[in-house]
C-alpha cells in the first residue's frame, strides 16, 4: 500500500508541474487574427506577426497590436473650395484606407501611428486628403465635379497614393457624397436643360395626341368593316356547323348501338371464360398443395433416417471402434509377452522352465481376462449407447476441471487488496471464484451434450438394472 501511495503522489506532482508549465507558456503566448498585426520589439529586434502568434518573454520583450482593418472617415474641408471658374463650392467625400499587408508597409505604419490613438491617426490622414482634394477641385469646373464624380475619385486615389504609401497606407476608395454652393450655381446650371426638356416634352405630347386621334379613327373604321365581314362569315359558319352536327349525331347513334351489341357479346364470353379458367386454376393450386405436402413429408422422413444413421455411425466410430482397438492391442501385447517368456524359458533349466511357463500362463490369463472384459464393455456400449456416452463424458470431466485450474498453478505471487466485507473480500473472494469456475463444469457438459446430467444419471441407473449379467466362463485347461 505504501508503494501504491508513492506512485500516486509522484503522478500528481508530475501533473501539477505540467499544468504549471502549460499555464506559464499560455500567459507568455500572444496571438493576433488576420485583421491585425502584432509588433514585437526587444532583445530579438523588431518582429511582425500577422495572423499568428509568438511567445513574448517578460521583462525583455514588449508587443503592441496594429489594426489592419479598413478605416472609413469623412473628408469635408471647413473652407469653401474654388474651381478653375472661381466658383466657391463645398465638397463632402468619404475616404476608405487601410494599412498595406506587406511587412515593409506594416513596419512603416507602426513607425507612424503605433503610439497614436485612432482619432489622432484619422486627423493626420484627413489633413493630407483635404489638401489634395483642394488642389484637384481647383483644376476642374463645376460641371465636371457634378457630372463626373468618379473621375474626381480616381484623381484623388492616384494623387494620394504616393503620400499614403509613405505612411504605409493605401487608398481603397474615395467617393464624392455631395457638392454644394452658396450662389445656386449648381441649381441654375440645369435650368436651360430643364426648359429644353420641357419644351421637347410638350411638342412630343402634342404630336403623340394627334397621331393617337388619327390612329383611333382608322382603327374604328377598320373595326366596323371587320365586324360586318365577321358577322356574315359567322352566320354561314353556324349554318354549316348545325348541318354537320346533325349528321354527326346520327352517325354517333348508329355506332353506339353497334358497339353496345358487340360489347355485350364480348362481356358474356369473357365472363364464361373467366369462370372456366378460375376453376382450372383452383384445381391446379389444390393439386400443387397436395404434391408439396407429400414432398415435405418424404423430405422429413429422409432427414430423420439420415439423423438415425449419423448417430449410429458416430456411436460406432467413438465407442465400439475404440473398444475393439483396445481389445486387439491387449491381446497382441499378451501374446507377445507370452511368446517372449516361452522363448526365454526354453533355454533355461527344467525348474526355471516350469516357473517361466507358469508365469507366462498367468500373464496370458490376465491378458485374456482383460480382453474379455473389454469385449463385455464393448457389447455393453453397443447395447446401451447412452451409458457409453455418459461414461466417456464423465471420464473427461477431471481433465476439464484440471485445464480450468491450470492457469492458477502458474501464478508465482498473488497480491490481494481487500476493499469489501464478508465473503466478498480477500482470500474468500479468490476461493469463491475458483468454486464458481468448478461449478460451471456441469453447465459446460450440458451445453456440449445438449442433455441434463440428472436425466442421464436416471437413465444410467435404469440401464444398469436391465443390463444382462456377464456369464462366467470355465477356466481354461492348463497345458
Amino acid at each position: 500500500m505504501t508503494e501504491f501511495s508513492s506512485v500516486w503522489v509522484i503522478a500528481g506532482l508530475a501533473v501539477l508541474a505540467v499544468l504549471a508549465i502549460t499555464g506559464m507558456i499560455a500567459r507568455m503566448y500572444r496571438k493576433v487574427g488576420p485583421h491585425e498585426a502584432l509588433i514585437v520589439y526587444g532583445f530579438r529586434d523588431t518582429r511582425i506577426i500577422k495572423g499568428g502568434g509568438t511567445i513574448i518573454f517578460p521583462m525583455v520583450e514588449q508587443c503592441k497590436e496594429l489594426s489592419l482593418e479598413l478605416m472609413s472617415f469623412d473628408v469635408a474641408p471647413q473652407q469653401s473650395l474654388y474651381t478653375n471658374q472661381g466658383v466657391a463650392v463645398t465638397v463632402e467625400a468619404v475616404a476608405q484606407l487601410k494599412v498595406k499587408s506587406d511587412p515593409v508597409s506594416i513596419r512603416t505604419a507602426a513607425e507612424q501611428f503605433l503610439t497614436k490613438r485612432p482619432e489622432q491617426r484619422e486627423g493626420l490622414i484627413r489633413l493630407v486628403m483635404e489638401g489634395h482634394l483642394r488642389g484637384i477641385i481647383g483644376q476642374l469646373t463645376v460641371e465636371q465635379i457634378v457630372k463626373e464624380p468618379e473621375m474626381v475619385g480616381g484623381r484623388m486615389r492616384s494623387t494620394c497614393a504616393e503620400d499614403m504609401s509613405k505612411m504605409g497606407l493605401e487608398v481603397v476608395s474615395f467617393t464624392i457624397k455631395e457638392v454644394r454652393d452658396k450662389n445656386e450655381y449648381i441649381t441654375n446650371m440645369g435650368r436651360p436643360d430643364i426648359a429644353r426638356i420641357k419644351r421637347d416634352a410638350e411638342v412630343a405630347a402634342a404630336e403623340a395626341e394627334r397621331d393617337i386621334a388619327i390612329k383611333r379613327a382608322e382603327a374604328t373604321r377598320a373595326a366596323a368593316i371587320a365586324k360586318a365581314q365577321a358577322d356574315q362569315e359567322r352566320v354561314a359558319a353556324e349554318t354549316a356547323s348545325l348541318a354537320k352536327q346533325a349528321e354527326a349525331e346520327r352517325d354517333l347513334d348508329i355506332k353506339k348501338a353497334s358497339y353496345l351489341e358487340a360489347t355485350k357479346k364480348a362481356q358474356a364470353q369473357a365472363d364464361k371464360s373467366y369462370e372456366i379458367e378460375t376453376n382450372r386454376q383452383q384445381q391446379a393450386v389444390v393439386a400443387e398443395q397436395v404434391r408439396i405436402q407429400q414432398v415435405e413429408r418424404e423430405a422429413q422422413v429422409k432427414v430423420q433416417e439420415a439423423e438415425i444413421a449419423r448417430r449410429e455411425r458416430e456411436l460406432i466410430a467413438t465407442v465400439l471402434k475404440q473398444a475393439e482397438i483396445e481389445r486387439q492391442r491387449i491381446e497382441t501385447l499378451a501374446s507377445a509377452e507370452r511368446q517372449r517368456l516361452m522363448t526365454e524359458a526354453e533355454g533355461q533349466a527344467a525348474a526355471i522352465r516350469a516357473q517361466g511357463e507358469a508365469e507366462a500362463e498367468i500373464i496370458y490369463k490376465k491378458g485374456e481376462a482383460e480382453a474379455r472384459a473389454m469385449n463385455v464393455k464393448a457389447e455393453a456400449f453397443q447395447e446401451y449407447n447412452q451409458a457409453a456416452v455418459v461414461d466417456k463424458l464423465f471420464s473427461a470431466l477431471p481433465d476439464v476441471v484440471r485445464a480450468l485450474s491450470e492457469p492458477l498453478s502458474k501464478v508465482d505471487k498473488v497480491t490481494i487488496i481487500s476493499t469489501g466485507n464478508g465473503d466478498a473480500a480477500g482470500a474468500y473472494k479468490l476461493t469463491g471464484d475458483v468454486t464458481k469456475i468448478a461449478a460451471q463444469v456441469p453447465a459446460l457438459f450440458e451445453a456440449l451434450s445438449g442433455m441434463q446430467i440428472s436425466d442421464l444419471l436416471s437413465k444410467v441407473r435404469l440401464i444398469g438394472d436391465k443390463a444382462p449379467k456377464p456369464q462366467s466362463q470355465p477356466p481354461a485347461a492348463k497345458s
